[in-house]
């Protein structure tokens, strides 16, 4: 039986665990308090990091906590280079994000884009990334995660704080955790694993902020949000792009949720 060591297990690391025990993988966790199930394991500590067990395949998908730039700096640069020494050989997956692309004149941005992000937040993640693509791991850059119980955008559209952002036509991008998973485990499993490799994770259908409120109050027969001006205090920074994923489609993988509206239902 092949070994997958998840670290990180939270919202997204949890189901990462479960479609790779679905698959018929030994599966095992790890977080930075532990737990019942789960190895306690603090990323940026390489003493930490050196006690975990061997493993076939490892995965990066530990969060900074809401932190700013040295929380980055030790779990995303630290975290990245500890695992890269413990596991030379393993196939590594370090889930990284779109908000590393910072364009914002709604242009189409593919994993040969130019990534130059406006936040010392995104540096650092770029930082991680180089780390994992030198030691021939992949990258995985999610879009925004949304999935059961957790949806900003609905929350936020339920609640009545909505705001249509000028004329809304800021483009939205984000992937379903679920979908989000199938994508570690797809990756990791290819024949041929793509040593360096960046690809996007995101929806198949990217929607302008105004067409995912549209959508909403069709589905639950509400007003529209009021407008007003566009949020620059977005811990990510203010962009307006839309990331593609046909190169991750390329290879095979296909989205249970195309669209964020498929998947209003379940959420």
């Amino acid at each position: 039986m092949r070994k997958i060591l998840v670290v990180g297990a939270g919202y997204l690391g949890e189901e990462v665990l479960r479609v790779f025990r679905a698959a018929g993988w030994e599966a095992v966790g790890a977080s930075l308090g532990g737990g019942e199930s789960l190895l306690a394991c603090d990323v940026g500590d390489a003493a930490s990091v050196a006690k975990l067990p061997e493993a076939d395949a490892v995965v990066h998908c530990a969060a900074s906590g809401r932190g700013g730039a040295e929380a980055y700096e030790r779990v995303y640069v630290r975290g990245c280079e500890n695992l890269v020494k413990r596991f030379p050989d393993a196939r590594l997956v370090f889930t990284s994000s779109s908000s590393v692309y910072g364009q914002k004149k709604g242009e189409t941005v593919t994993e040969e884009s130019e990534a130059v992000p406006d936040r010392e937040t995104g540096r650092l993640l770029l930082e991680a990334e180089s780390v994992v693509r030198k030691a021939g791991g992949v990258v995985a850059r999610l879009s925004g995660i949304y999935g059961p119980g957790r949806s900003v955008l609905l929350r936020k559209f339920k609640s009545g704080e909505a705001v249509i952002e000028e004329d809304g036509r800021r483009f939205i991008n984000q992937i379903h955790r679920d979908d989000a998973a199938r994508a570690v485990l797809h990756l990791i499993s290819l024949p041929e694993f793509p040593e360096g490799e960046i690809f996007n994770v995101v929806d198949s259908v990217t929607l302008s902020q105004l067409e995912v409120y549209q959508g909403l109050a069709r589905i639950f027969t509400k007003k529209l949000p009021p407008s007003g001006p566009r949020d620059l205090n977005r811990k990510r920074g203010w962009t307006h792009k839309q990331v593609s994923n046909a190169k991750l489609l390329g290879t095979g993988w296909e989205p249970l949720y195309p669209c964020f509206l498929d998947a209003v239902g379940g959420l």
